[in-house]
């Protein structure tokens, strides 16, 4: 009996995480297992889901964007939490505040980059072409933790609990800065392989 009981526990636990409720307030923003609640622009091959994470590849150049019911996906200060390994000479990002666009580069919005080896020299942990960092905070082939925080107009990037930049914008930062917008994962190119996981977020008073 003892058993049984400690199992449907533990299947209790599995189906809250599925559902997308975490502690202490976060939310899980991917299941693990579909793309559910993403939507692909220019290319929907460029991502897939293999043993619990997003795998990014640039088959072309592509973005995913977070589309799904968690704030109507649209976040204006938050914290988001998720776990990136990267392999050899990749490059890729991380968006917040954007919004989808079927083709392009992002126009809206910041990207926390994702590169620890590739021949662009902002590295990983850089709040992309705003303030960089040229040396990398992680190993290829290893995961790492990304965590991203907007809140009231002050960014921080932390890799690997390091807070690499901190950033506070200017009152009008400009109409390619939104004051809010959703998430999206970026699809370099064809020889940019970037796996992405635990992807959660938490969202913070206004």
């Amino acid at each position: 009996m003892r058993a049984v009981i400690v199992s449907c526990a533990v299947l209790v636990l599995v189906g809250a995480g599925f559902a997308g409720e975490t502690e202490e307030g976060w939310v899980s923003l991917f299941d693990g297992k579909s793309l559910d609640g993403w939507k692909a622009s220019e290319a929907a091959d460029s991502f897939k889901v293999e043993d619990g994470a997003i795998v990014v590849q640039g088959k072309p150049r592509s973005h995913l964007y977070y589309d799904g019911p968690v704030k109507d996906h649209n976040f204006k200060n938050f914290e988001l939490k998720l776990e990136v390994m990267t392999t050899p000479g990749s490059n890729s990002g991380v968006y917040f505040h954007t919004q989808f666009q079927q083709n392009g580069w992002p126009s809206k919005g910041y990207e926390a980059q994702v590169d620890n080896s590739h021949s662009d020299p902002k590295r990983t942990g850089s709040l992309y072409g705003v303030k960089n960092v040229l040396e990398a905070p992680a190993k290829d082939n290893e995961w790492f933790t990304y965590h991203i925080t907007y809140d009231k107009g002050k960014i921080t990037l932390a890799v690997n609990d390091k807070v690499l930049v901190e950033y506070t914008e200017p009152e009008n930062p400009g109409p390619n800065h939104p004051p809010s917008g959703t998430f999206c994962l970026q699809g370099h190119d064809p020889k940019s392989k970037v796996f992405f996981k635990n992807i959660r977020v938490k969202p913070l008073p206004d």
